[in-house]
């Protein structure tokens, strides 16, 4: 059976959204130094090697893209180019895109708990702010990796919205990276 693992890149306040895109408060990805970045490539390299399959919200993916993640080279972006990439979409994948990628129309729960059962391994969601509050609403996480980031931004997307009710989680590991990051892996406690 798949594990599903959300990997977050995540501020102090819980925003997701770093603001490359959409804020005009600056991107906080880009308030790390150089040893942060080197540490944060290998630990984001590492989890990338230990995934079976990606599930990507259409966002997400078209993010990737716009990137030039497929057509990247070096073994990170060869690693990414060779997983299997489920993308949740309302509309059909068009144009040239990832290789491996496939869309997932219909009920995200649904469809989500048929691809846990088909993946033996893990199921790495990076990004999706949406996707990843459904998936945790419907308790079909298995493991939070959140990259937290020294920087309150003050506003954006969150990770964490409304839940039909509480989610308690455990915590599973930390880990400092670089001077300034540190990686905080949760796991929900089941039947509590």
């Amino acid at each position: 059976m798949g594990k599903i693992v959300i990997s977050e890149n995540i501020s102090l306040d819980g925003v997701v959204q770093s603001g490359e895109d959409d804020l005009a408060r600056g991107d906080w990805f880009t308030c790390i130094g150089d040893r942060d970045r080197e540490e944060w490539a290998k630990l984001e390299f590492e989890e990338a090697m230990g995934a079976e399959a990606l599930l990507l919200g259409r966002r997400s993916y078209e993010w990737f893209l716009a990137r030039g993640w497929a057509s990247r080279t070096g073994e990170w972006a060869e690693r990414l180019r060779s997983l299997p990439k489920y993308v949740v979409t309302s509309s059909a994948l068009d144009g040239p895109g990832w290789n491996n990628a496939t869309a997932i129309m219909g009920d995200v729960v649904t469809e989500v708990s048929t691809l846990r059962r088909q993946v033996d391994g893990e199921i790495v969601v990076y990004g999706s702010g949406r996707l990843a509050r459904a998936l945790l609403e419907h308790d079909l996480v298995d493991e939070l990796r959140l990259m937290t980031y020294p920087v309150v931004a003050g506003a954006g997307d969150r990770l964490f919205g409304k839940t039909s009710g509480m989610k308690p989680m455990r915590l599973a590991g930390t880990r400092v990276v670089g001077l300034g990051l540190v990686s905080l892996v949760y796991r929900p406690v089941r039947n509590a």
